[in-house]
């Protein structure tokens, strides 16, 4: 009876293992690629990693939202929660841009860029959640980030170097709109800026400063720098940053360079590469890559760029930007291999340990 029992259970056994074999080869199991965009729209991407879980967010304008998955690839059918929604009226009520969540402590912070409802009155600001998970719990205003100028500022984010937390973000130097500039300064707690800005970042070569001159309600000139990220390689902090109006099919990423033992609040700290490390590919019909962020694949041995372009030239910077991801490698010196954007509908592996 015994041995009986036991060759059922083998019989069983193979009989799974040759329907999971054959569901794999029929293409009806878990797909091993997936195609890029990520949603059907959303610009100014973002995630971060934390127990098991993606937390994703991108502008939508009027709210935060928030989305969850343990798959970044498979963010389509992830499910997802409006987290804040802005107040009537004053002067964090309209245009909520690049929404960044971070976790720092046993604590969850949303910055996020709004107005007043003129583009003039944008500033920073920071939401704080003490619950496990950020699409729970309550999301408590901690107002302005405000620097000693309080100048125009909007894409603000966190990062921490050598038990240092720094803000980063892009801005005007004074009260008029024509050149947007990277500026870092210290944090003495998430919410609050200890000491003056530096300018790290100004737009000096000709693809930082691509826009439609023709256009009457551009500046007199397109200068600009913004969306600032900061990924950490081996013993040096790579700034990545979007450059020239995002309106522009050219659209494109640059890089400023510093050792992360250096002060980074020194202005010889940052060096700028002269050339753009990630930029449109009319071949693979993908135009102004930009606004990025990083992250980890779940097993932690691969490194994802998140990003946002558009199908068609002339697109614009509004509804039809998308997210999409793809792996990238290092150099041998050292720094980031962004590679060329792939275009809408290739197959791209999906990210290790999903």
């Amino acid at each position: 009876m015994r041995n009986t029992v036991w060759r059922l259970l083998l019989s069983a056994v193979l009989l799974s293992s040759g329907a999971q074999a054959q569901q794999s080869a029929t293409g009806t199991g878990p797909a091993a690629t997936f195609t890029n965009p990520l949603l059907p729209a959303g610009a100014d991407p973002w995630s971060i990693y934390h127990n098991g879980y993606y937390y994703y967010t991108h502008t939508t304008g009027r709210n935060i939202t928030l989305w969850k998955t343990t798959s970044l690839s498979q963010l389509k059918t992830a499910p997802h929660k409006v987290v804040w929604t802005p107040p009537a009226t004053g002067p964090n009520s309209r245009d909520i841009w690049a929404p960044e969540l971070h976790r720092i402590g046993n604590k969850w912070y949303l910055y996020y860029a709004a107005d007043a409802g003129t583009n003039q009155t944008h500033r920073l600001w920071v939401l704080e959640n003490s619950a496990a998970d950020p699409l729970e719990g309550t999301w408590v205003d901690k107002g302005q980030l405000r620097d000693t100028a309080d100048k125009w500022a909007i894409d603000g984010s966190v990062f921490e170097n050598n038990g240092q937390l720094y803000v980063v973000w892009s801005g005007w130097e004074g009260d008029v709109n024509g050149r947007q500039d990277i500026y870092l300064a210290r944090l003495k707690n998430p919410w609050t800026i200890d000491g003056p800005r530096l300018k790290v970042s100004t737009p000096v070569y000709s693809w930082e400063r691509n826009g439609d001159l023709n256009n009457p309600q551009d500046p007199p000139h397109v200068d600009v720098n913004e969306g600032p990220e900061v990924l950490r390689h081996g013993d040096k902090l790579f700034l990545i940053y979007s450059a020239s109006g995002c309106w522009t099919d050219f659209y494109a990423l640059g890089m400023l360079t510093a050792s992360a033992d250096s002060d980074l609040l020194q202005p010889g700290s940052w060096t700028k590469s002269s050339t753009p490390v990630f930029q449109q590919n009319a071949a693979n019909k993908v135009y102004a890559p930009g606004h990025n962020s990083f992250f980890k694949s779940p097993d932690g041995t691969q490194d994802w760029i998140l990003y946002h372009a558009n199908d068609e030239p002339g697109q614009g910077c509004g509804r039809f930007r998308t997210p999409r991801a793809q792996p990238f490698t290092w150099n041998l010196d050292g720094t980031p291999n962004f590679g060329a954007p792939v275009p809408i509908g290739q197959p791209v592996a999906r990210p290790s340990g999903e």
